[in-house]
């Protein structure tokens, strides 16, 4: 069996309503997709995380073509240098595009052998993977009023608590003003009782603010806080204001491990290079006692990915996040994922257990094409709106 034929195919996809966070706010995400075809016409579908890798990974197709898509060492050989840094090679980008390539591979291997992916990574621990709610403030959508007060958001908390089920909620804060985020999260906490609240700061405070900020919500049992400031010795320096665990997006784990912090870390399939890689990290996070966990934001094929390894790997025992009741589109048929008392059950057909739905994956390139990479809610304005403070 050889790999015959590479696609990459950046898409968009919508939000139903525009969330604000520290950086700004977000209308969409743009993702890219990867379709690897064998000469047996298996076809494999894998994706990369950062936003347009489309040439980045059509650069490389010439030196995959030809392989056998089982062979993941020769394939990562021709795309990821040998060394961790180079003056003149993007190692980082190299790992990220062979990662969108690797899922795709899982992906043939399954449906060649005729098992899910959660079966090739050694079986299931688990079949229901734990998912958070989400929240934060957002603009007006197309169809949907978005949330602008402390009350409105604790109302939509209210309603996916009592339509859905939820059982973590999670979400946003380094936003607004100081006084309006408290009397959010205390009404957050007032609609949904004694379940976990977790905090998401995007890195958008300083030491000294967060120093000051965190005991005040913690104040309102909060579970668990996202880099409220950024960097592993930033977290180091408010490591003292707050016994809640502090998880970050930062893979430097010979640092986190040197420093003590953070005691979770949050990623995608693509940081490390792919699935195989990612596995590898989650172990070595469980060596060194820190907790592994996935951010959200990617299509239902990476998504899919993830649910899978949750499945297979005891140690991803916390849930993660999800973004997909925002999402307006997906390029999977039945997507968006629709979570339900907090969980989503890991597909069981062969590979990643999806079908795209090639009408969607249409729209949402052409989306892409009309829009460009990551449109903001109405332009550039909002993004001086939130600095860092």
């Amino acid at each position: 069996m050889q790999i015959t034929a590479i696609r990459a195919i950046p898409v968009n996809i919508p939000f139903v309503a525009p969330y604000r966070f520290a950086y700004g706010s977000i209308a969409s995400v743009t993702k890219t997709i990867v379709e690897v075809t064998t000469d047996d016409g298996v076809v494999g579908y894998g994706e990369a995380a950062d936003g347009d890798r489309s040439a980045a990974i059509m650069a490389v197709a010439p030196r995959v073509i030809g392989h056998d898509p089982l062979d993941l060492d020769a394939i990562e050989t021709a795309i990821v240098p040998g060394y961790a840094y180079s003056p003149w090679n993007d190692v980082l980008g190299a790992k990220r595009t062979f990662g969108a390539i690797e899922i795709a591979l899982w992906d043939i291997r399954g449906k060649v052998e005729g098992k899910p992916l959660y079966e090739l990574l050694g079986g299931a621990v688990r079949t229901e993977i734990p998912l958070t709610e989400y929240f934060s403030y957002r603009y007006p959508g197309p169809n949907h009023p978005g949330e602008s007060s402390p009350l409105e958001v604790a109302r939509e908390c209210a309603r996916l608590l009592e339509e859905f089920g939820g059982t973590i909620f999670e979400g946003k804060v380094g936003t607004v003003g100081v006084d309006e985020e408290l009397a959010m999260v205390r009404e957050i906490r007032a609609a949904i009782g004694d379940r976990p609240l977790r905090l998401d700061c995007n890195g958008g405070w300083l030491v000294a603010t967060a120093r000051e900020l965190i005991p005040r919500f913690d104040a309102f049992g909060i579970d668990a806080w996202e880099e409220p400031v950024e960097g592993l010795e930033d977290l180091l320096a408010i490591r003292d204001v707050t016994d809640r665990p502090l998880s970050t997006h930062v893979t430097d784990l010979p640092l986190a491990k040197a420093l003590g912090v953070p005691d979770v870390i949050v990623t995608n399939l693509n940081e490390q290079g792919g699935i195989r890689r990612t596995v590898e990290f989650v172990r070595a996070c469980q060596a060194a006692g820190i907790g592994f966990r996935f951010h959200s934001g990617e299509t239902g094929v990476a998504s899919t990915a993830y649910l899978h390894m949750t499945a297979a790997i005891d140690h991803i025992d916390d849930a993660s996040q999800t973004l997909f009741r925002w999402y307006g589109d997906d390029v999977i048929v039945g997507g968006p994922y629709v979570p339900r008392g907090g969980v989503v059950p890991v597909p069981t057909g062969p590979g990643l257990g999806i079908e795209i739905d090639h009408d969607a994956l249409d729209r949402c390139h052409r989306r892409y094409l009309a829009e460009g990479p990551f449109p903001g809610a109405d332009g550039a304005e909002y993004g001086a709106e939130f600095a860092r403070r």
